[in-house]
């Protein structure tokens, strides 16, 4: 065998075995498309509000790729200023109202607009603003109508300022009529579907990774005692896992979330505190065997304390299993947040998640929009494959067994 190949570790011939497997590394790229879109949030996403929740119940249930013109109208507010992180994290409040128009005219210091309408309805209605308040915001301007200009008090500036009503309206065409395109269309609330979508990514993934992490964390725990010490400590635990084994996994999560209450976090917490089972009963039978081993017997003849044999000498060489089921245990996170999210104990609304979206629209579905309820659907479908196949990747490539080839 040439030097270099007996040089290689053991988690570089792993990353070789995985990359031949051609499904584990399709997985592999759309988890990384997914966490890409999971960590920069709001940055990419077309509606910015806080949980993508922008409702314009004027557009609602519209197709994928519609457009419609928008009258963006200041709030009477004081503006939203956030930094690039809070943004990232949180969305940024708007400063403007959305009203959908289908057509808009000018009437000397009004704006006249024709409020959306699909084409079905026999009567349409106008609405009239005043173009400075469509600028600026109520509170901070007091209009004043002369001969050809409008007068005003800008927000901070206690200095009388005037501009012509030209100007005004040049400044409306410029950068208060927009049109807006939903690439995915809107939901039942007039929402941006795709918006919704790629938030929802980042509940999935949060509870996948704080589920897992609550699971290993006492998992590993539960295991490594009951594999090392053995006896009656090992009949205890193994008692404890057969209870908590022969409780339906979905039964059980419902009554740990009805316990602690509906919301966010406590999906978190009830998902991690049913998927710990079988990372325990993986690590007990893996701790059993490599307790035996000889260099398990040299460590305790050296006088090693048994948290240093366990910590240092046994867990880091049952890592690999444990690997392969965590990617498994992320998969069924996400299908129970999903199903909790679909019975209402899940994230609570306005929280998009991709379960309570498809609950939200289930109607539909026999309908004439298939497409809100369906396109969850196949987000769920997707993610969960790529971890199903990224495990199936991962456990070829740590087993052990299977051979590279022997370079001479």
């Amino acid at each position: 065998m040439s030097k270099n190949n007996t040089s290689h570790s053991l988690s570089s011939l792993a990353w070789q075995r995985l990359k031949k497997n051609k499904l584990a590394m399709c997985g592999l790229v759309l988890i990384s498309v997914f966490v890409i879109i999971a960590v920069l949030g709001f940055l990419i996403t077309p509606d910015s509000s806080p949980d993508a929740n922008e409702q314009i119940l004027e557009i609602s249930k519209k197709p994928p790729g519609f457009c419609v013109q928008m009258l963006l109208m200041k709030k009477n507010e004081e503006t939203h200023h956030v930094n690039f992180i809070s943004k990232m994290m949180y969305g940024e409040v708007s400063d403007y109202r959305s009203i959908p128009l289908s057509a808009y005219r000018f009437e000397g210091s009004d704006i006249v607009i024709k409020e959306f309408t699909t084409g079905k309805q026999l009567l349409t209605f106008e609405k009239k603003f005043n173009i400075a308040d469509v600028v600026y915001a109520l509170k901070d301007n007091k209009t004043i109508q002369t001969t050809g200009e409008v007068s005003f008090y800008e927000s901070g500036n206690n200095t009388l300022t005037k501009k012509t009503i030209s100007e005004l309206q040049q400044e409306i065409i410029k950068n208060n009529i927009i049109t807006k395109k939903y690439k995915l269309g809107t939901d039942l609330a007039g929402r941006d579907l795709l918006s919704r979508l790629m938030i929802g990514t980042r509940v999935s993934f949060a509870v996948g990774f704080i589920s897992v992490f609550i699971s290993l964390l006492i998992g590993v725990l539960m295991g490594a005692l009951a594999g090392y010490y053995r006896g009656k400590l090992d009949n205890i635990i193994i008692w404890i896992i057969n209870v908590v084994w022969s409780i339906p996994t979905l039964l059980l999560v419902i009554a740990i979330t009805l316990a602690l209450g509906k919301g966010f976090w406590q999906v978190f917490v009830a998902v991690g505190l049913t998927m710990w089972v079988e990372v325990a009963r993986v690590i007990r039978g893996q701790v059993m065997s490599i307790r035996e081993k000889e260099f398990i017997e040299a460590a305790r003849a050296l006088g090693f304390s048994d948290f240093r044999i366990i910590s240092r000498q046994i867990l880091p060489n049952v890592m690999g299993p444990v690997i392969v089921i965590s990617a498994a245990n992320f998969a069924s996170a996400i299908l129970i947040e999903a199903g909790l999210s679909f019975l209402g104990i899940g994230a609570q609304p306005p929280t998009a998640s991709w379960g309570e979206m498809i609950n939200a629209h289930r109607g539909f579905i026999i309908g004439h929009s298939p497409y809100l309820a369906i396109l969850p659907g196949i987000a769920i479908m997707l993610m969960v494959l790529s971890f199903v196949l990224l495990g199936n990747g991962l456990r070829d490539a740590l087993d052990t067994k299977l051979k590279d080839e022997v370079m001479i």
